[in-house]
């Protein structure tokens, strides 16, 4: 365990509870739904002991951000393409065929300290985190987190939607010009705007080549709003049917674009991938 930030409480005017009192008493927890995350990951001790949202506040009590310690992680020895890194965070080329994380030895997650530089800051975390998800079979640009502070300002500006994604996604038909997707998924609601780049006809199906731009995170969110518009995407074995002359190569979604400020420096940061070689291969 690693103590990050303590808080002493002085004098307090009026009962109070944990959980509204200690919003923005540290640095690196600067938001509500920030400070709930960390209490719920018992991350947050009162007085040495695990705390809870609702235990009361007293003068002189003493609040503690930690770091727990992770388990050591087993290193995947796969080469990745590093797009941008500093001390603070990277943003690495996800290969499709590889799941961002989860209860496996062959993860992005797990091949992240084969590629990226340990952070020498004093919040470093004790290895990078993708601090979102890209599908097994989808590739593109991941953001990492290297420190606990841009951690949770990354989680912070997604939730706050302010980090944009650019996708490519080749599909079946022939599709508008540009078109806007506002559906409900497992109940929230999703939001996908897409511009068509090109159509055209292989061996006597039309397909059409197109930047797409999700307003909302759910979960498949792009492979369900273009499959339920009746334009899947090609290699989409979960939401589409039927052979493809295509479909070998697996799915044609790539996340190519990322529009964020820097969660520690705030300046803008925007990277752009080039057209994957298997959507050049495909439209040529």
């Amino acid at each position: 365990m690693k103590i990050i930030e303590s808080h002493i409480v002085p004098a307090v005017a009026s009962k109070i509870r944990l959980q509204e009192y200690a919003v923005g008493i540290f640095r690196m927890l600067p938001s509500k739904s920030g400070l709930k995350k960390a209490i719920k990951k018992e991350e947050i001790l009162l007085n040495g002991k695990i705390a809870q949202t609702s235990d009361w506040i007293e003068e002189l009590q003493q609040i503690d951000y930690i770091q727990k310690e992770e388990k050591q992680l087993k290193i995947f020895q796969l080469k990745l393409e590093v797009v941008f890194e500093d001390e603070y965070l990277a943003i690495i080329n996800k290969p499709s065929g590889y799941p961002t994380s989860g209860n496996y030895f062959k993860t992005i997650e797990h091949a992240l300290p084969f590629n990226l530089k340990r952070s020498l800051l004093p919040d470093a975390l004790p290895y990078p985190v993708p601090v979102h998800r890209l599908d097994n079979p989808t590739s593109g640009l991941l953001i990492i987190a290297k420190t606990k502070s841009a951690q949770l300002q990354l989680h912070q500006d997604f939730e706050e939607k302010k980090i944009h994604k650019t996708y490519l996604a080749l599909v079946t038909g022939e599709t508008p010009i540009q078109a806007s997707i506002q559906t409900s998924i497992e109940g929230k609601e999703a939001f996908t705007t897409y511009k068509t780049l090109k159509s055209f006809q292989h061996e006597e199906r039309i397909y059409s080549l197109l930047e797409v731009a999700p307003k909302t995170g759910r979960t498949h969110q792009i492979r369900i709003h273009l499959s339920t518009s009746s334009f899947p995407i090609v290699g989409d074995k979960l939401y589409s049917s039927g052979e493809d002359p295509f479909r070998k190569k697996g799915l044609y979604l790539a996340a190519i674009g990322l529009d964020l400020h820097h969660p520690i420096e705030k300046i803008p940061l925007k990277l752009e991938l080039k057209f994957p070689s298997k959507f050049s291969k495909a439209v040529s």
